[in-house]
Parts: structure tokens; sequence; C-alpha cells
């Protein structure tokens, strides 16, 4: 079973450094993280959204939990 959490952020400069510290700490549980941003042409978005792929489900409840400190982001799962 793999665990697939998506990770909503709202704002970008303020919160993107907590979300990368967190998923750095975790970075040797992480099997695939996808990082995709709400793309604009003339101006840098504010949005985004990363999928991480942790196929050990203990380990992702502890990266959920941490996430879960962190203002401006929704949190979302799926399990596999």
């Amino acid at each position: 079973m793999t665990t697939i959490i998506g990770i909503g952020i709202e704002n970008r400069k303020e919160t993107a450094i907590k979300v990368q510290d967190v998923l750095t700490e975790y970075g040797c549980d992480i099997k695939t993280r996808l990082g995709l941003s709400d793309f604009k042409e003339k101006e840098c978005s504010y949005k985004g959204l990363i999928l991480v792929d942790v196929p050990n489900r203990e380990k992702a409840l502890l990266i959920e939990k941490e996430l879960k400190n962190i203002d401006s982001i929704i949190i979302k799962e799926m399990e596999f």
C-alpha cells in the first residue's frame, strides 16, 4: 500500500520554506514528489500543489501531522 499526500499551498511566499523543511526531513521516506504551480505567464503564482508518494503508512501519518502545523495549506490523501 502507498499513500499519496496532496499539499495545496495558498501562499507560496509564506509557506513554501516551511513545507520544504518538512519534506526534506522525511526525504528518505518519500518515493516520488511532484510539484505543480498555478502558472501565470506574466507573474509568479502564489498557489501551488505538491503530490508526495509515501509507501510507508506510518511515515505518511508523521509527515501529515507535521504539515498540519503549517498555516495556509490544505492536506488531502489517497491510499492505494
